[in-house]
């Protein structure tokens, strides 16, 4: 996950992906919990240097979009979310839900996405 993306402006992007469980009830309740992430959570993210954060679903797919500033490292996040106890508390609540990609390494969750096109610039 410690790819860097290419990138045209200030901001970077990083896309990711996960899998949540296949099960209607608990993909409900998945949701429900990120309509009120706890403000920890939210806390630790700002810090980490994550400008904007946006998960999408698609059956029991999830596809996560981060925008992140200078200050922001893969090592930096990890970090912040090891020392913060509700962070590790709200982590633990999410696996019930979530699953593995079947590509992930051992212990990962979110996979980093590779980027495969972007539009060109449209011609003057």
């Amino acid at each position: 996950m410690k790819k860097e993306p290419e990138s045209c402006s200030r901001m970077q992007r990083y896309c990711l992906a996960l899998d949540l469980k296949p099960d209607p009830e608990l993909i409900a309740a998945y949701e429900e919990h990120h309509r009120k992430v706890w403000p920890d959570v939210l806390e630790n993210i700002h810090a980490a240097g994550i400008q904007q954060l946006e998960i999408y679903r698609l059956e029991n797919r999830l596809f996560m979009i981060l925008e992140v500033d200078d200050t922001f490292n893969w090592e930096k996040k990890a970090a912040l979310d090891a020392a913060n106890p509700k962070v590790q508390d709200w982590e633990t609540l999410m696996w019930q839900y979530q699953q593995a990609l079947p590509m992930a390494q051992a212990g990962e969750k979110w996979v980093l996405m590779e980027r495969i096109f972007t539009l060109p610039e449209k011609s003057k």
